[in-house]
């Protein structure tokens, strides 16, 4: 499961003008006037995506006050969001906005020492959202590459630092102690990453309509009742694996994997929605396919292939592998971007071992669109992934109220970070050992044996 949990970013309070020139003083990258895209249908595609990820993704409840983590050049699907939160009865909305270019400009050129501060501020702000339970939107969509060529020690000493102050806030989200929704919004450096024939408008629209086409928008305005029959059609997989109580799952392709990873005794596989202690239901990713669970921290061995390139904080690392004894990382090698990946699993002693495995059917609707997205919401539903990290306390029985001493106990990993990467290929095979002995095949031919 894809979770923005790596590190907040800075924001800035922004207007956005239509039609209207900003005039900003100091260096300024061109600015374009909005467009509207020529994609079929869009406005009416666009607003049943907003329905969609407050309705189905955040199931805001009468009374409440959303978040709506959001970047400039997403207001007009903000706009439409924060209308549907308020359709649905909210209180307030408190949107944010934040801004790749001044993103970048901060780690290229602000004062070392900021990125080993966290802002009082800006722990006010994450204290105040999880006082109030503030159901979370968040969007991802910026440049995979935003963050190339910055120096990975800002990097790193921003992720430390902001990881114990915003820790509390993120445990509740994982615990799903309120509810919380990723969706996705193109920006043109992402779309012309991810068709590179394509430039500005037509990669943006070709984008635009990959992403419609994941998530089962059509513009009929019938997507929420397509998201609840995927759902449960998720959630009888689920109950499947929970009937196995699996020892341990093996992983096996032509790459090169060989791992074994055992599970929690109590584990519990989720899928599609999760719930709050309220009960009330949400959707955590949209698009999503995958159905997960946590590892036990201390019970991975051998060694795993990377299927796929991994966009994580503006850098791609390409062609890895991982090495694991006793749960731990041992070794890693990549193509491009080791130091990087490296830099990443020392965030923490937690950030050594692995928090989630997800199950991803290779002909799932989004490997079968043939399109390598470079971002992790997408590219892990359409492959089989890991997680090394931070584990989901809901994956093992009454984990969400367990101490994290007892969580670790558990088997259940902790760490102020969560990162996921793809392992799943057309000739993935994983067999899950019961408890009693018995070997079953779960995948084979890199899907669902069942």
């Amino acid at each position: 499961m894809q979770i923005e949990l790596c590190f907040p970013l800075e924001y800035g309070i922004l207007s956005i003008y239509h039609g209207t020139e900003l005039e900003i003083s100091g260096k300024m990258p061109a600015v374009e006037r909005e467009t509207i895209p020529m994609v079929p249908d869009f406005e009416a595609k666009l607003s049943e995506y907003a329905h969609l990820l407050v309705e189905v993704g955040l199931n805001v409840q009468p009374g409440q006050t959303p978040s709506i983590e959001s970047n400039v050049e997403y207001a007009a699907l903000t706009r439409l969001c924060v209308s549907a939160c308020y359709d649905c009865g909210a209180r307030n909305v408190v949107p944010y906005f934040g801004d790749d270019f001044t993103t970048r400009e901060s780690f290229l050129r602000a004062d070392g020492a900021v990125f080993e501060e966290y802002p009082s501020y800006m722990k006010a702000r994450v204290d105040w959202f999880l006082e109030q339970k503030s159901p979370r939107l968040s969007f991802t969509g910026s440049n995979p590459e935003l963050l190339k060529g910055v120096d990975p020690a800002r990097i790193q000493a921003r992720r430390k630092a902001s990881g114990p102050p915003t820790k509390p806030y993120f445990d509740a989200l994982t615990a799903n102690k309120f509810q919380w929704c990723l969706g996705a919004h193109p920006t043109p450096a992402w779309a012309e990453k991810v068709f590179p024939d394509k430039k500005g408008q037509d990669a943006m629209d070709a984008l635009w309509d990959a992403i419609f086409s994941v998530c089962r928008i059509t513009g009929d305005g019938k997507a929420v009742e397509r998201w609840k029959a995927h759902a449960a059609a998720v959630r009888r997989r689920v109950e499947l694996l929970n009937g196995y109580q699996f020892a341990s799952l093996r992983y096996a392709n032509s790459l090169g994997t060989d791992l074994t990873v055992r599970l929690p005794d109590n584990h519990l596989w989720a899928g599609a929605t999760d719930h709050t202690p309220a009960g009330v239901e949400f959707l955590p990713n949209i698009p999503t396919e995958e159905i997960f669970t946590a590892p036990r921290w201390d019970g991975v061995e051998g060694r795993v292939y990377a299927a796929l390139p991994l966009a994580m904080d503006g850098n791609l690392v390409k062609d890895f592998y991982l090495d694991f004894q006793e749960g731990r990382i041992v070794d890693v090698h990549a193509g491009e971007g080791e130091e990087y990946l490296r830099r990443t699993i020392d965030t923490d002693e937690g950030a050594h071992y692995l928090g989630e495995v997800a199950l991803v059917p290779y002909d799932s609707p989004i490997r079968n669109t043939g399109i390598l997205f470079y971002n992790t919401l997408f590219d892990e539903n359409a492959s089989c992934h890991l997680a090394f990290g931070e584990a989901y306390p809901s994956c093992v029985k009454g984990g969400e109220d367990m101490s994290p001493e007892e969580q670790k106990a558990a088997g259940l990993n902790r760490s102020i970070t969560h990162v996921d990467f793809m392992v799943g290929t057309k000739d993935l095979s994983i067999v899950g050992t019961t408890r009693d002995g018995r070997e079953i095949p779960v995948f084979v031919d890199g899907n669902f044996a069942f």
